[in-house]
Parts: C-alpha cells; sequence; structure tokens
C-alpha cells in the first residue's frame, strides 16, 4: 500500500505570517516538522502542498534546496490541494497533518496509521476524542474517501476532513487515543498560531536544541517548567 503523507502549509497565515519559516533553534520550523515526520516508520512519501501564490515561493524554494517533495495548488479550497496531491502521488492511503505542529511525534503518528491498518476503517485521526495536546493531530484516510469529499463537501473545503468525520453515516470512523491509562493532555497547546505559541515552542526547542525528542519528554520537562504552558494558555484555538 501506498501511505502518502501530506502537510499543508502557506505564509498569509493571519494570525501569525511565515511562521513555517521562523527559526527553532537553528532551523525553520517546517525543516524541524518535517525532520520529525520522516522518522516514522509507516510513512511512503512526505509532501508539502503549498498554494500557488507567489508569496508563498519562500517555501517552495527552501524545500527543493533541502531536497522536501512539494506540491502547489488552490489557497483557499485546500480539499482540492489535497486531492490533487494524493491523486499526482497514487496515494492508496493519505495521512494528513498541518506544518504548524513541531512537536507532532513519529511514534504518534504510526499508532494512528497502524490503528487505521488494524481497524480497516474509512478514516482514523487522534483528536474525534481529544486526548493529546493540540499540535499532536494526525489523521489517516483512504483514498477513495478523500476523493468522495472533494466531489461531495460544498462546506468545509478550506479545512479538507469534516465532511469524512462528521458524516459517521456515510464512513466507517476509527478514533485513536494516547493509551495510557485515562490521560488526557488535551489541555495543552504544543501547536504554532500566534506569537505566544512560538515564545512556547521555542522554549522547548532551545532546551533540546534539536528535533529528536519524544512528546514524553516535552511532558517531562514541563512538568519542570510549568511556567512555559503559562506563556499562551490564554490562545483560544479556532474549531471547525
Amino acid at each position: 500500500m501506498n501511505t502518502v503523507a501530506i502537510l499543508q502549509a502557506r505564509t498569509t497565515n493571519a494570525r501569525l505570517p511565515s511562521k513555517v519559516m521562523m527559526d527553532l533553534a537553528g532551523e525553520p520550523l517546517i525543516v524541524r516538522q518535517l525532520n520529525r515526520t520522516a522518522r516514522a516508520k509507516l510513512l511512503g512519501k512526505i509532501i508539502v502542498a503549498i498554494p500557488t501564490n507567489p508569496r508563498d515561493d519562500v517555501i517552495w524554494n527552501l524545500c527543493n534546496e533541502r531536497g522536501f517533495l512539494c506540491t502547489r495548488g488552490s489557497e483557499d479550497d485546500v480539499l482540492d490541494r489535497y486531492y490533487q496531491t494524493a491523486l499526482a502521488y497514487r496515494a492508496d492511503n493519505v495521512v494528513r497533518m498541518c506544518i504548524n505542529d513541531p512537536f507532532i511525534d513519529p511514534v504518534v503518528i504510526d499508532k494512528v496509521v497502524a490503528e487505521f491498518y488494524a481497524s480497516r476503517v474509512d478514516y482514523a485521526s487522534n483528536f474525534i476524542i481529544k486526548t493529546y495536546p493540540v499540535g499532536m493531530e494526525c489523521e489517516v484516510m483512504r483514498f477513495a474517501v478523500l476523493k468522495k469529499a472533494w466531489q461531495e463537501d460544498t462546506q468545509w473545503r478550506e479545512h479538507v476532513t469534516p465532511y469524512i468525520y462528521k458524516n459517521p453515516d456515510k464512513f466507517t470512523l476509527k478514533n485513536v487515543v494516547n493509551g495510557y491509562a485515562s490521560a488526557d493532555y488535551s489541555g495543552m497547546r504544543w501547536t504554532v498560531d500566534t506569537p505566544e505559541d512560538l515564545e512556547f515552542v521555542r522554549k522547548v526547542y532551545d532546551h533540546f536544541g534539536h528535533d529528536r525528542f519524544s512528546w514524553w519528554e516535552v511532558l517531562a520537562l514541563l512538568a519542570h517548567h510549568p511556567e512555559w504552558t503559562e506563556l499562551n494558555k490564554n490562545v483560544v484555538q479556532r474549531t471547525v
């Protein structure tokens, strides 16, 4: 099976423009996340899908310089951007992540993909019922399911997958939890949407100085530095 990971990215973010290019301990955020994603064992190709907007040439150029695969498509119809990328790479399954999650853990990615395979569902993710920190989201779907959403969705195309997980009568769904008793870490915010988020993430990256740490190491670090979580605790997560 050809399981392709597609990570959407752009520079025209309203709350923190060009966040994907901002420095995390000596490397752009996008490079940190792609390095982490590449350590997942159950992924095939990893592709960055960006808009055709000339402002995003900086991402295109970086990907080409560093050897990362990159495609371009619609800026507003992100679902079409995903579909066209998956079609071009002949994906059997598509793994979706956003590029503003530089703590994404390859072990978590593999867990979601493995449970998707084992359960033989149309779609699996780790956020239908949230037990992971915000910023650890991973989704997996069959290409045929992505295609059906692409053909039928008229409401959520900017967000790619809500048509799938909001229609359990049409698709079989699997929720993946973190697997550690009843631990719920969903109140933690590990994504980058605002300057406050970036300040928090930089604290962690400056501590480690690399991108090979696990999400459990982040939890242990924050147990010693709970004040760091105050930096972005008031940031409101946008919902679909």
